[in-house]
């Protein structure tokens, strides 16, 4: 049976399409983040990058604290904070 959880919730992204990454040699949450636009949602990772980590270390043995983290990005141009608070 297919493992259709849905692991981040902003892409609709399950396990099953991490996992197969995964296999293809994506092994960092950067990578996966590329490959499928996982943790680029509303959320920005907060809800599905420590799932995402945790697959890596099940899939790979690859020990959590040895996994590569999500880069954190300025965005492009600054924003003004009454913008952002209206």
């Amino acid at each position: 049976m297919k493992n259709k959880k849905i692991i981040c919730r902003c892409k609709e992204i399950t396990e099953e399409e991490i996992i197969e990454v995964i296999k293809k040699g994506i092994k960092d949450v950067d990578g996966i983040k590329r490959a499928l636009g996982a943790g680029m949602g509303l959320c920005q990772g907060k809800t599905c990058t420590n799932l995402i980590i945790k697959i890596i270390n099940r899939e790979t043995g690859i020990p959590i604290d040895k996994i590569r983290q999500q880069t954190s990005r300025a965005p492009v141009r600054p924003i003004s904070i009454k913008i952002i608070s209206e």
